[in-house]
């Protein structure tokens, strides 16, 4: 799934990095966006648990690739069986989720994770819905965002080339941000904004 994890050796590789950004935010409100089988949600919401703070974290995926998120009932047990109950998960796509009352009700984000579709333009919608929430001191998270690089995950006959790298080169140029890619993997980069002195 590209994050460097290596279940055989309990090692979550990259996982480690998002857990600990949510042990140091202590965010009550984290926004993930995307993901095939759940690894990064459930490491947002084990970080929000052990926090104990009664953090929440909202899953948002329409479930393109297959089924496995369609069915609600079977998405909250899945998350259940790891002893899970944070988790709020919305069926729909970003361009969908900010017409749902629940997107007006999200005030604060302290933890943004981008891994939806993987294209520039739809890293860009997702990371726009939520800009304006943001705090001085939050992390966004772009996954698969160091290179270009052809997916089949949609079907073989509906490859297409990932090019959130591109949407990062320029987040990389403004001036109140501050851009840490790292370099594993399928690649993450970490956005901040700048510290105000």
């Amino acid at each position: 799934m590209g994050h460097c994890q290596d279940a055989g050796n309990r090692d979550l590789g990259l996982g480690w990095l998002y857990y600990s950004q949510i042990r140091l935010l202590k965010p009550k409100t984290v926004v993930c966006i995307g993901s095939w089988r759940g690894f990064v949600p459930l490491i947002l919401a084990k970080g929000l648990l052990d926090n104990a703070n009664g953090g929440k974290l909202h899953f948002i995926d329409p479930s393109l690739a297959d089924d496995f998120w369609v069915d609600r009932a079977k998405t909250l047990k899945w998350f259940e069986n790891f002893g899970l109950n944070n988790v709020e998960h919305y069926l729909a796509t970003t361009q969908d989720f900010i017409e749902m009352p629940a997107y007006k009700r999200i005030k604060k984000v302290k933890l943004l994770f981008i891994d939806g579709y993987h294209s520039a333009k739809q890293a860009k919608i997702d990371y726009e819905a939520f800009e304006k929430v943001l705090t001085p001191d939050s992390s966004v998270f772009f996954h698969d965002s160091i290179r270009k690089f052809a997916s089949g995950i949609y079907g073989e006959d509906k490859v297409y080339n990932h090019s959130v790298y591109s949407y990062i080169r320029k987040l990389k140029k403004r001036h109140d941000l501050q851009c840490m890619d790292f370099d594993f993997g399928s690649g993450v980069t970490l956005v901040r904004k700048v510290p105000t002195p």
